[in-house]
C-alpha cells in the first residue's frame, strides 16, 4: 500500500476510541455531527443512521513548519485562536463550524483569494473507515507521499467515503495590515482587474467592498491604483452573507436575475456568490455519476457511513 493511503498502528486512544464509536461494517450506520452549521447540505439524512461526535483540540502545531494537527470535532475558531497566537491562521472558513465539517463540506473561506482553497489546506487526513479502521492518507509534506490524493477526495465528500477524525492542515501568516474599502460607482469586475491580490472582492448590485491585506506600503499602494477606477473610502463595515452559498463561473456572477429577490452577494474573481435561497443544480451526467457511485463502493460498499448524503449539491 502507497504512503498516501495506509492503516496504521496507531496508539492514540482518543483516535482508537472513535474507530469504536463507528464500529465495523455489521455495525449499522452511523453518522458524525459537528457544528450542523451546514447540516442538510447534500440531502436528509437517514433517520436510521446513529449519530457520533468526532474528538477535538489541537495535537500538533509546528509554526516554523506552518503546519498543525488539529481533531476534526474541534470548532475552526478555537483552532484559529490557538494559530492566532503564533500570528498565522488556515484557510478554513469561519462560520462557526468545525474542522471536519469544513473539510467535509468542503467550503472554503469568502477570503479564499488571500487564504487558499481547502483542498490545498488539507495535507493528511486520518479517518475511520466503512470496516472500522484508521486510514492515513497524505503526509505532512507532499514530496513525501505517493498514490491517490486521499486528502482531495475526502474534501466535499460529506463524510461518505469515510468517517473524518484528525488532519494536518497548511497554515498561513496573518498579514500586517488588513483594510476594507467600499464604493457605490465603481465597476466590481474592473477592481479584479485592477488590484493585484485582495483578500476579497464582493458586490451586491449596488455597492463593491475590497479587502486589502498585506504590508501597510503595499495596502496603501493598491488603495492608490483603485483610485484610478473608482472612489473608495475606508470602512470598518463588512458585507453581510447571505446563509446559501452558490457555485458559478466568474463570469455567470453578474446575471443577477438568478439570485432571487432575497439578498445575495457576490465574489467577484473567484465564482462564488451568498443568496437567500438555495442553488438548484444541474444533475450529474451519466460519466461522473457512474464514478461517483464506483468510488462509493470502493470505500462504503454497505452503504453505512453518513447514509442520505450526496455530495455536489449546493451550499
Amino acid at each position: 500500500m502507497s504512503t498516501a493511503t495506509r492503516a496504521l498502528e496507531v496508539n492514540d486512544p482518543v483516535l482508537l476510541a472513535f474507530a469504536e464509536e463507528v464500529g465495523e461494517r455489521d455495525s449499522g450506520l452511523v453518522a458524525v455531527s459537528g457544528g450542523r452549521t451546514r447540516w442538510d447540505v447534500g440531502g436528509a439524512l437517514d433517520p436510521a443512521a446513529r449519530i457520533i461526535s468526532a474528538p477535538t483540540g489541537v495535537v500538533d502545531y509546528v509554526p516554523d513548519e506552518m503546519t498543525v494537527r488539529v481533531r476534526a470535532g474541534t470548532t475552526v475558531g478555537e483552532l484559529h485562536a490557538a494559530l492566532a497566537e503564533q500570528g498565522q491562521r488556515t484557510g478554513l472558513p469561519e462560520r462557526g463550524g468545525t474542522v471536519g465539517g469544513a473539510v467535509a463540506v468542503g467550503e472554503n473561506s469568502a477570503f479564499v483569494i488571500g487564504r487558499g482553497r481547502v483542498r490545498e489546506a488539507v495535507l493528511q487526513v486520518r479517518y475511520i473507515s466503512d470496516q472500522g479502521r484508521i486510514i492515513t492518507g497524505g503526509g505532512p509534506t507532499v514530496k513525501n507521499v505517493t498514490g491517490f490524493d486521499i486528502p482531495r477526495l475526502m474534501v466535499g465528500a460529506l463524510g461518505t467515503l469515510g468517517c473524518l477524525v484528525e488532519f494536518i492542515l497548511r497554515t498561513n501568516p496573518i498579514p500586517a495590515t488588513t483594510r476594507w474599502l467600499v464604493s457605490d460607482d465603481v465597476d466590481p469586475f474592473a477592481v479584479a482587474d485592477t488590484v493585484l491580490k485582495p483578500g476579497g472582492i464582493f458586490w451586491n448590485g449596488e455597492r463593491t467592498w475590497v479587502q486589502l491585506e498585506g504590508h501597510p506600503q503595499g495596502v496603501d499602494a493598491e488603495q492608490q491604483r483603485l483610485g484610478v477606477i473608482g472612489s473608495f473610502a475606508e470602512t470598518d463595515e463588512v458585507p453581510d452573507f447571505p446563509p446559501f452559498r452558490w457555485s458559478l463561473t466568474p463570469s455567470g456572477l453578474a446575471d443577477t436575475s438568478q439570485y432571487g429577490s432575497g439578498p445575495w452577494l457576490a465574489s467577484i474573481g473567484v465564482g462564488t456568490a451568498w443568496a437567500s435561497q438555495r442553488q438548484q443544480r444541474e444533475p450529474l451526467e451519466a460519466a461522473v455519476q457512474a464514478l461517483t457511485e464506483s468510488v462509493k463502493e470502493q470505500f462504503d460498499p454497505a452503504r453505512r457511513l453518513n447514509p442520505g448524503r450526496t455530495p455536489g449539491g449546493g451550499l
